[in-house]
C-alpha cells in the first residue's frame, strides 16, 4: 500500500502569481530567452546575444526586487524560486548549448557537447536547489548564470576565427564551463550584491550597443 505526500490545497488561482513583481521580472527574462533561442535558429547570433545578455540582467534583477519587496508572502517567494529554477535551466543550458550546435551548424559531431552542457547544468541546478548557499555563503560551482555572461563575452571575437574554428573554440568553452558548474571550487554570489546588478545593466547595455552596431 502507498501513501501519497498531502499538501495544503492553494486558495489563491495559478495565474495570481503573475501579479508578483519579481515573477513578472523572471518571465521577462523567459521572453528574452526565446528571443535568443529564435535568433541562434536563424542565425542572427548578435540579436542572440543580447538576448542572451538581458535575460540574464532581467534573473539577476528579480532577486535584487524580491529582497527589496515588503509583504511577499511564503508562498510568492516559494513559487518563485520553482519558477527561477525552470527558467534557468531555459536560459542557461539549453540556450548556450543551443549556441553551440547552431553555430557549428548543427553538425552531430557538436551533440555530445550539447548534452553535457544540459546535464551538467541540471545537476548544478538540482544541487543548488536541494543544498543551497554552502556555509560560507558561496556556491559549490561556477553559477549557471556565468555560462550566458562569459559565452556572449567570448562571443564578441567570432569575427577574428573563421566559423569551423570558432565552433571548436565555443565548444571547448562549454565544456569547461559545464566541468566548472559541477565543480567543487567555491564562487561568490555575484547576484545578490547591488553594485554587481549595477555593474550587469553596464555590461547589459554595453553588449547590446555592440552588437547593435554590428547588426546595422
Amino acid at each position: 500500500m502507498t501513501t501519497e505526500n498531502v499538501t495544503d490545497t492553494p486558495t489563491r488561482p495559478i495565474l495570481s502569481y503573475i501579479k508578483d513583481l519579481p515573477n513578472l521580472c523572471s518571465l521577462a527574462g523567459l521572453a528574452c530567452t526565446l528571443l535568443a533561442i529564435y535568433f541562434l535558429i536563424t542565425g542572427v547570433y548578435g540579436a542572440a546575444m543580447i538576448g542572451m545578455i538581458w535575460a540574464v540582467g532581467f534573473d539577476w534583477a528579480d532577486g535584487l526586487i524580491a529582497r527589496k519587496m515588503k509583504g511577499r508572502t511564503g508562498d510568492d517567494r516559494q513559487f518563485g524560486g520553482q519558477l527561477d529554477l525552470l527558467i534557468d535551466i531555459v536560459s542557461y543550458g539549453v540556450t548556450p548549448a543551443l549556441l553551440v550546435l547552431s553555430y557549428g551548424n548543427f553538425h552531430p559531431a557538436f551533440l555530445p557537447v550539447a548534452f553535457i552542457m544540459l546535464v551538467f547544468g541540471a545537476i548544478r541546478l538540482s544541487y543548488f536547489s536541494t543544498f543551497g548557499l554552502s556555509g560560507d555563503a558561496k556556491y559549490t560551482g561556477l553559477a549557471i548564470d556565468n555560462n550566458s555572461i562569459l559565452l556572449v563575452f567570448l562571443f564578441m571575437f567570432a569575427d577574428y576565427f573563421s566559423q569551423p574554428t570558432f565552433a571548436i573554440v565555443l565548444a571547448v568553452a562549454g565544456l569547461c564551463l559545464a566541468a566548472l558548474n559541477v565543480s567543487q571550487i567555491k564562487t561568490p554570489k555575484l547576484s545578490g550584491n547591488p553594485v554587481n546588478v549595477v555593474l550587469l545593466a553596464t555590461y547589459t547595455l554595453a553588449v547590446t550597443a555592440i552588437y547593435g552596431w554590428k547588426l546595422l
